[in-house]
C-alpha cells in the first residue's frame, strides 16, 4: 500500500510527468491523444531492497497501453509509457515507447524505437 504523503506529492507532479510524456510522443510527430490521464493512474508502494526507501509506482493499465511511473524520495522521476504506433519516418520501425526522468521541471525524455523488418 502506498503511502499517503507521498501520493499527494507525487500528485502534485503528475499532470506535469503526463504532459512530459505526450510532449515526447509529438515530439517524434506522432499523438496519443489525452493519455496517460492522471487521474485513471493507481499506486503502490515499493521498497528499495538495499537502501529501504519507499518509492511510489504509478501505473496505468486496462486500455490499449500500459505505463509506469516511479516516484523516488529524493525527488527523481523515471516514467515509461507504451505508443506502439508506426514511426512517421522510419519504414520498418515502430515507437515501441517512451521515456521520461529526472527531477521535475526538469523533465528529460526520449522514445524507444525498434526495428522490426531488418
Amino acid at each position: 500500500m502506498a503511502v499517503p504523503s507521498q501520493i499527494a506529492i507525487a500528485a502534485g507532479q503528475g499532470e506535469a510527468l503526463c504532459t512530459a510524456l505526450r510532449g515526447q510522443v509529438e515530439k517524434i510527430g506522432l499523438s496519443i491523444g489525452d493519455e496517460p490521464v492522471w487521474a485513471e493512474a493507481t499506486f503502490e508502494a515499493a521498497t528499495d531492497p538495499f537502501s529501504q526507501e519507499i518509492s511510489i509506482v504509478a501505473y496505468w493499465r486496462g486500455k490499449a497501453r500500459f505505463g509506469k511511473a516511479t516516484f523516488f524520495p529524493d525527488g527523481r522521476i523515471f516514467a515509461e509509457y507504451q505508443v506502439l504506433l508506426p514511426h512517421p519516418e522510419k519504414p520498418g520501425s515502430y515507437i515501441d515507447s517512451v521515456q521520461v526522468w529526472g527531477r521535475p521541471p526538469q523533465l528529460r525524455g526520449e522514445a524507444l524505437i525498434v526495428d522490426y523488418l531488418k
